[in-house]
């Protein structure tokens, strides 16, 4: 049987959207003290493996997890990550930024005051908030565990890597994204904007949640 990449591709784009790269390229673009184009990619590298590592893992052991020992079954998931995904999508429409300023300001614990941007190991700031909840968050965690029910898990792996590898792109290059998108005034639009995409797929994922609880 041929393998389906057109599927593939679509079922990646999908995911890149509940990964919303913008909220990535805003939160390295602004993050301070400023980062230099070393540390970026540090941050990038990482925590995309980490994300993708804790991504693979829920899409496989997810399920038996969840209604094994949870007992919570997989339209509750969905139904949650939604409302979740509704929220941060909400909140970039309404204000026009995805990251909290308290986020924005991370201190990496350990570090002080008078160090340097390049004496800070960024090993924490890669995993939280970067790698979670910023990349596995819960509405991509929700879609990776309904989705490998509905494709399995080796094409659930590849479109995650797919999708995970194209956000990993765009982090490298935030700092010149950020620069552009300020010098035309699109900032502010284009978080709008993946606000709105990012609250309606939410939306279709509670309804979809709703269609299978109701069965």
């Amino acid at each position: 049987m041929n393998f389906n990449w057109m599927a593939l591709l679509e079922n990646s784009l999908y995911l890149l959207a509940l990964l919303n790269p913008a909220s990535k390229v805003m939160f390295l673009a602004t993050y301070q003290p400023a980062l230099s184009v070393r540390q970026i990619r540090e941050l990038a590298w990482k925590s995309s493996l980490a994300a993708l590592v804790i991504l693979i893992v829920l899409a496989g052991a997810g399920e038996i997890v969840l209604s094994k020992i949870f007992r919570v079954e997989l339209y509750s998931l969905k139904i949650t990550g939604g409302l979740v995904l509704f929220m941060i999508g909400w909140i970039a429409v309404r204000e026009g930024r995805f990251v909290n300023k308290k986020e924005e300001n991370t201190t990496v614990p350990g570090s002080e005051k008078d160090k340097l941007p390049g004496d800070v190991d960024f090993t924490d700031l890669s995993l939280v908030p970067l790698a979670a909840p910023l990349i596995a968050g819960p509405g991509t965690i929700a879609a990776s565990i309904s989705g490998t029910a509905q494709y399995g898990w080796s094409f659930m792996a590849l479109s995650l890597a797919l999708a995970i590898f194209i956000n990993f792109v765009i982090m490298l290059f935030s700092g010149k994204i950020n620069q552009v998108l300020v010098k035309l005034h699109l900032q502010g639009p284009l978080i709008r904007l993946t606000g709105l995409i990012i609250a309606a797929v939410a939306v279709q994922m509670v309804i979809a949640g709703l269609k299978e609880c109701m069965r």
